[in-house]
């Protein structure tokens, strides 16, 4: 499979998603609402059908931890320390930096690309690493900034475990995996009702994010986007590359899982985590929007690396 073939479909419904909301043919409202369908019905959906999957094996080793989110905590700490040294902003601000170098959008394109580059080869290691980088990286910025707060530690953790039991993804995640640990999988009409809901995600989340993009502005703070950007789409994936293959040892299609995960956009949690904490919400907008364009250039390059041409 050419490198065309497998970015043309995935750029090319961000592109659709974003010409129709700029032409005014998908408003505000029904780009919301595209959102959360795919959020709470669609992706939970696809989550569900692709690890109860029947012949769906494999084990993931701490090695495949280790690179991933030895990455991620590079770029994450090379972010925040940048973020320290630019005016105006504080420690609330360079976390949020870090996180947004960091937290890779996973939902809206991550899945979507990952599937159809590495099929069934990638589907476990990459619905593994999806259930443990939703709680992990939130749980990690949460804590990092309410940490001088007045709140205990205990009750942190309870707040965050609320947020998650109520997270539609990290859900379907443990229902999938119970499911999958006993042997059980859907069936009949329930089967083809999940199926039907699980094929309609990659086009409704990549639809829903060209339209939401429309509400970003770049100009706001370029140079700091821009930081942030190489950030996420270089020196994150750079890191995880260079620990999976060189570094750790495991099979070739969870090494290229895990680079691709990490070459994927700001995502779009970074965003809603600068909002409730009133930081940085420009900048950050504004590299959730350049990232995601300039994406479309470096997938191609990391897609040729991992042997993709």
């Amino acid at each position: 499979m050419t490198v065309l073939s497998l970015i043309a479909p995935i750029f090319g419904l961000i592109l659709i998603g974003w010409v129709a909301a700029l032409a005014g043919f998908l408003s505000e409202k029904v780009s919301d609402g595209l959102s959360e369908y795919v959020f709470a019905i669609a992706v939970p959906a696809l989550i569900i059908a692709t690890l109860t999957r029947p012949g769906l094996t494999g084990e993931v080793t701490w090695s495949y931890w280790f690179s991933y989110f030895g990455g991620a905590g590079l770029s994450w700490l090379v972010g925040s320390l940048i973020g320290l040294r630019r005016e105006g902003v504080g420690r609330t601000g360079a976390i949020l930096h870090g996180f947004a170098a960091s937290q890779s959008n996973t939902i809206f394109i991550g899945v979507p690309m990952i599937l159809q580059a590495y099929g069934d080869a990638g589907a476990f290691p990459l619905f593994m690493l999806l259930a443990v980088h939703l709680p992990l990286m939130m749980g990690c910025a949460t804590f990092l900034i309410e940490s001088d707060g007045q709140r205990s530690v205990l009750q942190r953790v309870k707040g965050l475990g609320l947020v998650l039991f109520r997270n539609p993804i990290f859900l379907s995640l443990m229902l999938g995996l119970v499911l999958r640990s006993f042997g059980l999988a859907p069936g009949g009409m329930v089967k083809s009702l999940v199926d039907a809901l699980a094929g309609t995600a990659s086009t409704c989340a990549l639809i829903a994010l060209g339209a939401g993009l429309v509400r970003y502005r770049v100009l706001h703070d370029l140079p700091g986007a821009m930081v942030v950007t190489s950030l996420k789409l270089v020196l994150h994936p750079l890191a995880v590359w260079v620990l999976a293959f060189h570094v750790f040892t495991m099979p070739p299609a969870y090494a290229g899982v895990a680079t691709l995960f990490a070459a994927m956009p700001v995502g779009i949690n970074s965003y809603l985590l600068a909002v409730r904490y009133k930081a940085e919400t420009g900048l950050i907008a504004a590299a959730v929007m350049l990232s995601t364009l300039l994406a479309v250039a470096t997938t191609v390059a990391w897609l040729a690396i991992l042997g993709h041409r």
